[in-house]
């Protein structure tokens, strides 16, 4: 039975809402350790046994936004404030080249005061510099004109994680100044523009059932984006959840193999969540199917202020002895990593 499931996950062009909730819930072990072999063996050949590592930048913790689960949203009075400026993001990413990065991930709250003129200024100073490097950006919503315009500037990649598809539950996390339709038609423009896009969703948030997942499924289904970042919910402190449990890791681990065998060339992380939650998360991410992690280069002196939840992981990773213990994680599990762009090949879409 489980076999006939997967083979419609692999090979068919619509997956119905019923095969995904039989699927999402599987919990014995024995079947669990075969959908994560499969995810496995579906990216090794999709990927061979390289690791994608991208330098994250988190650029500024202020944030306009009021999001119920997040340690930046605007009411949390706990919450460290800093934002990087132009100098600080072209230091960071001097950084990263000299370790080896091809890929910059530029991070941060939806800031007012970082601007679309002043940050496409800084994209098109970076892209000047390295124009052989990638440029993410993982800066939230922003108008049309303002994704034109950082698309432009030479941003590759934009993340914007729908967090849930289902609007009842996208309402119980988010004030009723934000709108889940509005965020997932964000997403369209963006690959209206261009960019590779990257969608995702929070595992275990508060309210989340069996069926939500089912619809967020089905809609990166419709959406096929380049990236899926997926993680465990982790409550933070000065937040309406901050009392909440966390989200499973076990069932972060599932649907990420669930995505690698229905996207088999989308670039999957193994988040920092997942890694703050699990022991060894970032190798059980891998060996569920992820293909992709970034190490933060964010400066020292703010890096502990980007408290998105509680108990954020930093191993300093970045450093060149970080690197070094990184590679030999990934070497004791048959893995390596591989510094290239690692670009989303277009002529692969599921």
């Amino acid at each position: 039975m489980l076999e006939g499931l997967l083979e419609q996950l692999e090979n068919t062009d619509y997956v119905p809402a019923d095969v995904w909730q039989r699927l999402l819930s599987v919990t014995d072990a024995v079947s669990l350790a075969f959908i994560s072999s499969r995810a496995r063996d579906v990216a090794r050949a999709s990927f061979g046994t390289g690791v994608y590592v991208r330098a994250l930048i988190e650029i500024s913790s202020y944030c306009s936004r009021g999001c119920y689960y997040c340690g930046l949203r605007c009411a949390n009075r706990t919450a460290s404030r800093y934002r990087l400026t132009r100098q600080q993001i072209l230091e960071c990413c001097r950084t990263a080249a000299e370790r080896g990065f091809n890929t910059f991930v530029l991070q941060g709250g939806e800031d007012a005061a970082m601007t679309d003129e002043w940050l496409a200024a800084v994209v098109g100073e970076i892209k000047a510099l390295y124009p052989e490097k990638a440029v993410t950006l993982s800066v939230g919503e922003r108008s049309f004109e303002g994704y034109t315009l950082l698309r432009k500037a030479g941003a590759d990649r934009y993340l914007l994680r729908h967090e849930t598809a289902d609007d009842e539950h996208y309402a119980r996390l988010h004030p009723a100044s934000m709108n889940g339709e509005k965020r997932r038609m964000r997403l369209e423009w963006l690959k209206s523009l261009g960019f590779q896009v990257g969608a995702g969703m929070m595992i275990g948030s508060p309210g989340q059932q069996l069926h939500h997942l089912v619809e967020d499924l089905l809609f990166l289904d419709r959406l096929k984006p380049q990236m899926i970042g997926v993680g465990p919910f982790i409550p933070a402190t000065g937040t309406p959840f901050e009392n909440e449990p966390a989200g499973s890791a076990e069932l972060t681990l599932l649907v990420i193999s669930l995505l690698r065998l229905r996207f088999p060339h989308a670039l999957l992380p193994a988040t920092t969540a997942l890694a703050s939650l699990a022991q060894h998360g970032t190798l059980k991410g891998i060996l569920a199917g992820a293909n992709v992690v970034m190490p933060n280069v964010t400066p020292s002196e703010v890096k502990g202020k980007y408290t998105i939840y509680n108990n954020k992981k930093s191993t300093g990773t970045e450093s060149l002895q970080g690197l070094r213990a990184l590679e030999e994680e990934l070497q004791s599990i048959g893995y390596h990593i591989d510094y290239g762009r690692g670009d989303y090949k277009t002529d692969n879409h599921v």
